[in-house]
């Protein structure tokens, strides 16, 4: 098994790289304060290529795979977790749409994502619908030629800058089967009766926008509908197949932040006249830390490499998502115990780092979600 990467890899790698530590350093401290950021530095990744490098060249994407958007996660990651979501969760749900949506939905919605002239979303959780998405209470009734959809959505990505939303709705909430109650429908953010409201006091990811989402009889045509009506659910999980290995990007690379911080930290100060790179119990964390980012590399690596193979190992990914955000909050953990007094201000990166790594562990997916998946691919249902 060859784990090289291509030359065009290690080109799209390094660009990445090279792009965030131009763009991110000077500014994520105030985008994590002021809980903002400068939609110019997304539309500035969209004329370089970064974003929605998965969307087929159809669509005017790149044509390059899933991979290959990880690859500038984990790098994006590696150098502010806040900045690099506002930028490439600018496309989420694009994945699903290119999985499910017609022809014409496609030519409508991704062009624009690409070309930085759109921003969309995914609406699925709700105040009382988390892990049990099953539970989503959304309602979408038809209404002649068109959805009638009312409810409520919480911690919604882009909910005040979409323009517009796949949203996850119950269009047959009395069926007896839960898994076929919901549909995905397309939803422009601004038809009447939308309303998104800004969530402030987030733990991390600050620069990333972030809101409630209510629909108060807002109307959307027929042919909004995206996917098959009552198949909103096994859509969704195909959906988290995908997004749930860019989750487990972001996990390495806020990870390798937290190492990398680490090692330039003890090295550089003293305590009793020698660098703290001298203490045995500091190299074994940094030993430590860098064992579970090469693991979990490899198991995401793995999961993304057999997915592009239309092999999905529903197991195999659970075991990517829990394990990749176990490593960034453990990393962040033992790179702000290193760093002692000093990582518990803001002057220092680390800080940021301890509070964004947690969100690896909750969206897309909590760990202990990932952990029954596994124990039901091993045991059985």
């Amino acid at each position: 098994m060859d784990f090289t990467l291509s030359k065009e890899q290690q080109d799209i790698q390094r660009a990445a790289r090279e792009f965030a530590l131009g763009e991110f350093p000077d500014r994520a401290q105030e985008f994590d304060r002021n809980e903002t950021f400068d939609l110019d530095i997304w539309r500035k990744a969209c004329e370089l290529g970064f974003v929605g490098v998965f969307i087929p060249e159809e669509y005017g994407g790149a044509g390059f795979g899933f991979f290959e958007h990880c690859l500038i996660t984990e790098e994006f990651w590696a150098v502010d977790a806040g900045m690099a979501n506002a930028v490439l969760t600018a496309t989420f749900g694009a994945e699903l749409l290119g999985l499910f949506g017609t022809e014409a939905q496609k030519q409508t919605y991704l062009p624009p994502l690409v070309g930085g002239g759109a921003i969309m979303g995914t609406a699925i959780t709700e105040p009382d619908a988390g892990s049990d998405v099953t539970g989503a209470r959304t309602t979408a009734v038809p209404d002649g030629d068109e959805w009638v959809i009312n409810g409520s959505k919480m911690f919604i990505t882009n909910g005040t800058i979409a323009d517009y939303l796949l949203v996850f709705c119950a269009t047959d909430p009395e069926n007896p089967d839960r898994h076929a109650r919901h549909s995905f429908i397309m939803v422009e953010t601004n038809r009447p009766g939308y309303e998104a409201n800004k969530i402030h006091g987030k733990l991390g990811i600050r620069a990333n926008d972030t809101a409630e989402v209510a629909f108060n009889n807002v109307r959307v045509p027929a042919g909004n509908l995206v996917g098959e009506e009552g198949k909103g659910f096994r859509e969704l999980m195909s959906f988290f197949n995908l997004t749930r290995l860019h989750v487990c990007a972001m996990g390495v690379g806020i990870a390798r932040a937290a190492l990398e911080e680490s090692i330039a930290h003890i090295r550089k100060r003293h305590q009793f006249g020698v660098p703290l790179a001298s203490f045995q119990a500091n190299q074994f964390k940094v030993a430590e830390m860098a064992t579970r980012i090469r693991a979990s590399r490899n198991l995401y690596y793995e999961a993304v490499w057999l997915a592009e193979q239309g092999r999905i190992d529903h197991g195999l990914i659970a075991m990517a998502k829990w394990f990749c955000g176990e490593t960034a909050v453990r990393c962040a953990d033992e790179a702000l115990q290193m760093h002692g007094g000093y990582g518990y201000i803001d002057e220092y990166k680390v800080q940021r780092i301890y509070r964004d790594a947690k969100i690896v562990e909750i969206y897309e997916g909590t760990k202990e979600v990932e952990k029954i998946i596994v124990a039901k691919t091993l045991l059985g249902r």
